[in-house]
């Protein structure tokens, strides 16, 4: 079948987390054009159901590791077998992390700070690095381009009682996007974020939490409902894809309108 400009055959793609939730939709977009797909996760199981999920969608290739990004270690070793098994990578989407779960600083425990940074910064920052680095090695070789995406949210732009350490995440790695989108420009490699509004993911706390808030929030998005993972498919493809090759040091709303609604 014929995927013109959003052709990803031959290339590769990583995604921490993504083995449900945005991961899984953002992989699922790049396996329906014909993309190979690396999933780092933790959980063995969900894996392999993931790994069937994105053949079955179209992947041309998908490899499952359980790596654990709160380890630097982890990450680089982690690298070194997606080098050996597939030779190349030209996206990675860094979008390890959890939810918020405090509705107060002062509820906080300095532990869980760090634990989360752990995870949603300096994993994602480490995951982006060693990402970059096999890049500009190929760029050096004589083939340029890549894509390094890193997962932020709404709560870039907006204050949220209790979620320091989630919202710190996400603008301290957005502004590290920034950054890489400035060094590595040079080798045609880009670096945008995309900032998803409410979707309706395993983290949502069950169907009943998911339908008390698709009907809280989703009267006033724009668009008239809450996102699902299904939303992310595109993007995915998208931004993986040459059609994204001038775009860089973007941060990409996917939802529904919600931040410009009256």
């Amino acid at each position: 079948m014929a995927r013109g400009l959003f052709d990803l055959t031959g290339k590769v793609a990583l995604v921490t987390g993504g083995n449900g939730g945005i991961g899984l939709g953002f992989a699922r977009g790049i396996a329906k054009q014909g993309g190979s797909l690396a999933i780092w996760e933790r959980n063995a199981e969900k894996n392999a159901a993931a790994k069937q999920d994105l053949l079955d969608a179209g992947a041309a290739r998908v490899e499952t590791y359980v790596v654990d990004v709160a380890s630097e270690e982890q990450i680089i070793a982690g690298f070194e077998t997606l080098k050996a098994d597939f030779g190349r990578l030209d996206c990675v989407f860094a979008n390890s992390g959890g939810p918020p779960r405090f509705n107060s600083v002062f509820d906080m425990p300095t532990a869980e700070w760090h634990s989360f940074l752990d995870v949603a910064l300096h994993g994602a920052f480490f995951t982006l690095r060693e990402a970059a680095r096999l890049m500009v090695d190929r760029a050096k070789a004589g083939e340029p381009g890549g894509s390094l995406v890193a997962c932020g949210s709404l709560s870039l732009f907006q204050g949220l009682a209790g979620k320091e350490n989630y919202a710190g995440s996400k603008a301290a790695i957005a502004a590290v996007i920034r950054c890489m989108a400035v060094e590595f420009g040079p080798y045609n490699i880009r670096a945008n974020v995309v900032a998803p509004g409410l979707i309706m993911t395993p983290m949502m706390g069950g169907e009943a939490n998911e339908k008390a808030l698709s009907g809280m929030v989703g009267p006033q998005v724009p668009i008239k409902r809450v996102g699902q993972v299904e939303d992310f498919e595109g993007i995915g493809a998208f931004l993986c894809s040459d059609a994204s090759s001038f775009i860089t040091g973007e941060t990409i709303r996917v939802d529904g309108g919600y931040m410009i609604r009256p």
